[in-house]
């Protein structure tokens, strides 16, 4: 994709979720996390998208410390992991030795779990945060409750028919709506290049999280990593909404104020662009 395009429409920073890391460009990129974490044989290994260099097959729980050391030494500030039903996923004793080594480096667990038994591998290996909202089937409660106390969900709901109602689509946004109801910390995400989405702020995710319960409040601090000073200032009527959240690279700026009705949020929002030097707002 095209990152300065990213930042014209309002993104200052992002997370490369998976990749070759000797690929990585520092413009915009927040954090990275190498190359997805896989069993040999399993997701994404068998995709014609992925390129060259991507993916690392994991063979046992050394191999996945080595991994986890080989990512580290290019740089990754976080770890990728696929658990995936429809084809090889790492037997548990190795899931949860790939977890342990990324936390001896502090390093969190990102994983990709699509399909039966995926949501419940990564929590009980520890892993801190999953990749896209679960969408393949309604989860139970209890699990979902389970979830809510320890881990992160990236949302990238849009994904699932890119503003069209599907059943996927459907299903994240109710398991979402159940996480939100039991505290889970949520972050924006929208999978960017996986299908038709906007090069900037996804009004589309914007409004299935507003769906998902989550106040302008909730979506802010799910964009940003900010909490009650941006959104203080915010409803006070100025037209800045955040200074950036963790290791952001530039604020951002919504140029005719943030409208926080929920009819109006999600189109305001995605105006929103970077306050780089080329950005001259109007002073008070």
């Amino acid at each position: 994709m095209h990152l300065p395009t990213l930042r014209a429409g309002g993104i200052s920073g992002v997370w490369d979720l998976g990749g070759n890391p000797s690929a990585v460009t520092p413009f915009l990129i927040e954090r990275f996390a190498g190359p997805f974490l896989t069993a040999p044989g399993g997701y994404p290994t068998d995709r014609s998208w992925v390129p060259p260099d991507s993916c690392r097959e994991i063979h046992s729980p050394t191999d996945a410390a080595d991994a986890v050391a080989e990512a580290h030494a290019f740089g990754a500030t976080l770890i990728k992991v696929t658990a995936h039903a429809g084809g090889p996923m790492l037997p548990a004793s190795t899931l949860s030795a790939l977890v342990d080594a990324a936390h001896s480096r502090e390093l969190p667990v990102v994983v990709h779990a699509e399909g039966p038994g995926t949501v419940e591998a990564a929590l009980e290996a520890g892993a801190d945060m999953l990749a896209h909202t679960p969408w393949t089937a309604l989860l139970d409660a209890g699990l979902v409750r389970d979830c809510a106390v320890r881990m992160t969900w990236i949302s990238t709901i849009d994904i699932h028919g890119w503003g069209t109602s599907t059943p996927a689509r459907e299903t994240a946004i109710a398991n979402l709506r159940q996480f939100v109801s039991y505290a889970g910390k949520v972050r924006y995400g929208t999978d960017l290049g996986n299908g038709p989405l906007p090069l900037g702020v996804n009004a589309r995710e914007i409004r299935a999280l507003q769906l998902a319960g989550l106040s302008p409040a909730d979506i802010l601090t799910a964009m940003t990593g900010f909490d009650a000073d941006f959104i203080a200032m915010a409803g006070s009527g100025t037209d800045f909404i955040a200074t950036g959240g963790p290791g952001a690279v530039e604020p951002c700026w919504v140029p005719g104020g943030l409208d926080l009705s929920p009819a109006g949020f999600a189109d305001s929002l995605a105006t929103a662009r970077v306050l780089g030097p080329e950005v001259q707002p109007r002073e008070f």
